[in-house]
């Protein structure tokens, strides 16, 4: 929620949405370019993990394309549609409502969406009982070793809506102007006699999950001057490696070319708030720009082409003077 000065004055990014990831002074918006970036600059090779496992037998990862198409168009899209339907009316009534109307672009009536709540519990059904079957043949949702990009993106939709269903969060979501309860709407569906396999694979990934080391530390504000001292990466190796290059002519019929001013917005929620930049590069999957307002530290943005728009626009300066 606005104003976030963390995103808006250190990097001038003005991006509604989360997470975001800083590698240097290069940021990386929207989970799916956050994970390509990740694999790309911690290679399994070089002694990190890595969210494309091994698959038993297969040596190489040929499934990549179905696995981020099964993150990115069904769980972040209709499957999450579904989980954030099960958000109690109460917080719809919170300036937490008020600030995701703005965001969405219409008035939302808490009535109207606790009323629905039955009907996205049916499309929750309606998901995992499509899922079940994948998770009664093995431990993972495709015959890797360990978990992938495909449990993981599943696991924390599926977390997050069972807890948000049944109040757990809701004081803090809402900045304090609701309380948290505990009511269990989501066990309705989601419970082992229904979906057996689910209900195994979910606690085992928990299970896994926890018995991994925890790397997570915290900092005060010396990681900005680490920032400032990187230096930001050449420019012919700012993109992420895709599949294949950009196309030769496509992006230019439409004035993408480096130099021009664009801004980019997700292409559902969050129209309003675009990140206007000069572009710097653009390839078949990611766009890379300089903000152009001011910023705390110089750096590059950067957002996939997936699931965002790009448009070339027009900037007007006045003379203060």
């Amino acid at each position: 929620m606005l104003p976030r000065p963390l995103l808006t004055h250190t990097f001038a990014l003005s991006y509604r949405k989360i997470p975001v990831l800083a590698i240097g002074r290069e940021i990386y918006c929207d989970t799916s370019l956050i994970i390509e970036a990740l694999e790309h600059f911690f290679p399994l090779t070089q002694g990190y993990g890595s969210v494309y496992p091994k698959f038993e037998g297969v040596d190489e990862w040929t499934y990549r394309g179905l696995v981020r198409g099964f993150a990115s168009f069904w769980m972040d899209k209709p499957f999450f549609r579904t989980t954030t339907g099960l958000i109690p009316p109460s917080v719809w009534s919170s300036s937490f409502g008020t600030d995701r109307a703005q965001l969405i672009g219409h008035t939302l009536s808490p009535a109207k969406l606790g009323a629905k709540i039955p009907q996205n519990l049916s499309s929750l059904d309606l998901h995992l009982s499509l899922l079940e079957p994948t998770f009664q043949a093995g431990t993972w949702a495709i015959p890797t070793k360990t978990p992938s990009l495909a449990d993981i993106s599943l696991y924390y939709q599926l977390r997050w809506g069972i807890d948000i269903a049944s109040g757990k969060g809701i004081y803090n979501l809402s900045g304090g102007g609701t309380e948290d309860t505990s009511t269990g709407v989501a066990e309705e569906v989601f419970n082992k006699e229904r979906f057996p396999g689910l209900w195994r694979w979910f606690h085992a990934f928990e299970a896994y999950i926890a018995s991994l080391p925890d790397l997570q530390v915290t900092s005060d504000e010396s990681w900005k001057q680490a920032l400032r001292q990187t230096p930001l990466l050449p420019e012919d190796q700012v993109l992420v490696p895709a599949a294949v290059e950009q196309h030769p002519s496509l992006d230019a019929q439409r004035g993408l070319v480096p130099g021009v001013s664009v801004s980019i917005v997700p292409d559902d929620t969050g129209r309003r708030n675009p990140t206007v930049g000069r572009l710097v590069r653009i390839g078949v999957e990611e766009v890379v720009v300089t903000p152009i307002e001011k910023a705390e530290l110089d750096v590059r943005i950067h957002f996939p082409r997936l699931g965002f728009v790009v448009k070339v626009v027009e900037l007007y300066f006045t003379n203060p003077l």
